[in-house]
């Protein structure tokens, strides 16, 4: 086998390495960028302006989820919102959190008078590590992170068991 060829060989495996570990870090991220959308509360013409503002439509609403033995927990940053602005649901093995986001700013500076606001609707799928009792979850909101409590079904809570050793 030639050098060039050998070169060539390698350069496409490098190729298929990188390939195969950004699709490996997308897959592992996908779940963390959440896309905003314009609110029910926008015509078209806001719908313009709005989008002026924002650079983007994506935003990233960071995740934990704890798993504990009777329990899990999930908490989601996300700041400027309000208690009832959730709708939180459980659909399979997901925590479903939709909600409406919505940032206004006003101020002045010499004649001129800013006033910015950007509304975005989103929907975030989380999924869970065990099946949960929905019926029986809390959710608190404090300092700009919800805090969703989901206790776990009887069949899926851990149990300790003692084992001799010989």
């Amino acid at each position: 086998m030639s050098t060039v060829q050998q070169f060539r060989e390698g350069l496409n495996e490098a190729w298929d390495l990188l390939m195969d570990g950004w699709q490996r870090l997308y897959r592992r991220a996908a779940g963390a960028i959440t896309r905003f959308t314009p609110g029910k509360k926008f015509t078209q013409a806001k719908q313009k302006e709005e989008n002026a503002l924002r650079s983007s439509g994506w935003g990233v609403l960071a995740t934990e989820v704890f798993d504990d033995e009777d329990k899990v927990v999930v908490r989601l940053e996300a700041p400027g919102m309000g208690q009832n602005d959730f709708d939180l649901e459980v659909v399979d093995d997901y925590l479903v959190v939709r909600g409406e986001k919505r940032t206004e700013s006003e101020r002045s500076e010499g004649r001129y008078h800013m006033t910015e606001c950007a509304y975005g609707s989103f929907e975030r799928a989380i999924p869970l590590p065990e099946e949960v009792d929905s019926d029986k979850a809390r959710a608190s909101y404090t300092s700009g992170v919800l805090r969703v409590e989901l206790p776990k079904t009887k069949i899926h809570r851990r149990r300790s068991i003692k084992v001799v050793v010989r």
